[in-house]
């Protein structure tokens, strides 16, 4: 008499065949944080401020397009220096099925144009300053010269 064995699917796998999603591309949370070369503990904080859902098989975080397609915009969203809550503010425009794609590029065409008009002043500050210093380097230059 033999034994028929269950077979044992990994979490991947399970979150596939019980959401009926096999075709669509899922992550585990340490293939996103490799991917974008972060924490997994930044990923779940991320999760934490509600900026992404994974679902959870066995209590563990699966993470489908959308939600690695988020992660990238809140990366991107954090270089540009926006808080969490302008990301989920831009995150959230977008609504469930794209219905505010138009209000999110209004959003990030505001926030982009701040973020450059800040630049810009730093910039010319900077090359106050640079400017600054390089007379006070000639001139001690030209002092030690003269000794």
């Amino acid at each position: 008499m033999s034994e028929r064995r269950e077979e044992t699917l990994n979490p991947l796998e399970e979150a596939e065949k019980e959401t009926g999603h096999a075709d669509q591309e899922l992550f585990g949370i340490g293939d996103l944080a490799e991917e974008y070369e972060i924490s997994t503990r930044s990923i779940r904080f991320y999760e934490s401020k509600g900026l992404i859902s994974p679902q959870r098989v066995n209590g563990v975080r699966i993470y489908n397009r959308k939600d690695r397609a988020r992660l990238a915009l809140i990366l991107r969203g954090k270089a540009i220096g926006s808080s969490l809550s302008e990301i989920k503010h831009f995150l959230d425009l977008y609504g469930q099925h794209g219905e505010g794609h138009r209000q999110q590029l209004e959003y990030l065409g505001s926030r982009t144009g701040e973020v450059l008009k800040e630049l810009s002043a730093r910039k010319e500050a900077l090359e106050v300053t640079i400017s600054e210093i390089q007379s006070i380097h000639d001139e001690c230059m030209a002092k030690l010269a003269e000794e």
